[in-house]
C-alpha cells in the first residue's frame, strides 16, 4: 500500500514541507505527493495511509482544507491519517505543538475528522515574494509579536528535524483493518 500526502500552501512553504515529509516517507512505503487544489479524487483503496497539511493565512487555513475534509470524512476515518499546519506563530517553540498552537486546536476542535497523529512547523518570511499588501500586513502582525519586520528578508523558521522525526512518527503508525 502507499501513503498520500495532500498539502495546501500560500507561499510555498507547506508544499516544501511536505515533499521533505514524502521523502522521509518513501525510505518506508510508496508515497504520492499533490496539491489539495489540484488532486483529482483520490483512488482510496490505493492507500493505508493520508497526511494533510495546510498553512495558515491570517488566522484561517485555505477553505479548500475544510471542504476536503467534509467531503471524504468516511475515507479519511478508514485510513490511517495525519494533519500538519505550517504557520509563523510556531516560530516560538512553545506554539509549536497541536495543544498549544491556537489555529491547529481550533481546527481540531472544529472538525469532525480527528487524526491518527497531528504536529505543528513553523513556516517562512517571503517578504519580497508577497505583494505589497500582504507584505505590509505580515509586517504589522510581526511588529506585534516581536518578530521580523525587515521587508528585504527571507526568513525560513521550519525545523527540519521536527519535520523528519513527524514523517517516522506518521510512517510507523499502525495501519487500520
Amino acid at each position: 500500500m502507499k501513503a498520500l500526502i495532500l498539502y495546501s500552501t500560500r507561499d510555498g512553504q507547506t508544499r516544501k514541507i511536505a515533499s521533505a515529509l514524502a521523502e522521509a516517507i518513501r525510505t518506508q512505503q510508496p508515497c504520492d505527493l499533490m496539491n489539495i487544489q489540484d488532486a483529482p479524487q483520490p483512488v482510496w483503496a490505493d492507500y493505508d495511509r493520508v497526511l494533510i497539511g495546510a498553512s495558515i493565512r491570517y488566522g484561517h487555513f485555505q477553505p479548500v482544507v475544510e471542504t476536503f475534509v467534509k467531503q471524504h470524512l468516511q475515507a479519511l476515518q478508514q485510513c490511517t491519517s495525519g494533519f500538519f499546519s505550517v504557520n509563523l506563530t510556531a516560530r516560538k517553540p512553545e506554539k509549536r505543538s497541536p495543544e498549544t498552537n491556537a489555529y491547529t486546536r481550533k481546527f481540531l476542535a472544529a472538525s469532525p475528522w480527528q487524526p491518527d497523529c497531528c504536529a505543528v512547523f513553523a513556516g517562512a518570511l517571503y517578504y519580497p515574494r508577497y505583494r505589497w499588501f500582504d507584505r505590509v500586513m505580515i509586517q504589522l502582525i510581526m511588529r506585534m509579536t516581536g518578530g521580523e519586520t525587515d521587508s528585504t528578508k527571507e526568513v525560513e523558521y521550519t525545523d527540519w528535524a521536527q519535520v523528519r522525526a513527524f514523517a517516522q512518527e506518521f510512517a510507523q503508525l499502525p495501519g487500520k483493518s
